[in-house]
């Protein structure tokens, strides 16, 4: 087993219920055990302005998936819920990102891992680090180093 990392973001509908209901129909992810999930956060959109904010999340998994195979299921997920991709940075009702999984680093026009910007977003870290406060990054080192990187993004913990 293999522990991986994503990354949860919705900012259209009722964007904290889809993210409930996300991580529910996750816990059933094929090959894999949820271990835990973060609290939800409010976080502002990054790249194109004068959309809804977004909510935010993070969970852990052990899993049997190979990164590829998983990557799979996500997106499977994320059309599930929905989502379009009309064009980058748009509004979605689900967002799920493969963060890292175990230590591999992997850079194919498919997959990227860790994910590229991980440790530059705000959205991604403050969740992540509730759940996995020593959690590293193949090639940056201590992902709780960056959070003073993103120390001006505005990112709120909902209160459960």
């Amino acid at each position: 087993m293999t522990l991986a990392y994503v990354a949860l973001g919705s900012n259209l509908g009722d964007s904290a219920a889809q993210l409930r209901k996300a991580l529910d129909e996750l816990a059933h992810l094929r090959g894999s055990r949820l271990l835990r999930a973060s609290s939800l956060y409010r976080t502002a959109p990054v790249g194109i302005r004068g959309q809804p904010d977004f909510i935010n999340a993070a969970a852990v998994f052990e899993t049997r998936l190979m990164p590829l195979e998983m990557l799979e299921e996500l997106l499977s997920l994320e059309e599930r819920f929905g989502r379009q991709r009309a064009f980058l940075h748009a509004p979605r009702t689900l967002d799920l990102d493969l963060l890292l999984h175990g230590g591999q680093v992997i850079d194919t026009p498919r997959l990227q891992l860790p994910h590229p910007r991980m440790h530059l977003r705000a959205f991604v870290l403050a969740p992540l680090l509730e759940i996995a406060p020593d959690c590293g990054i193949p090639g940056r080192g201590a992902a709780s180093a960056w959070r003073t990187a993103t120390a001006l993004q505005r990112v709120d913990r909902l209160d459960a």
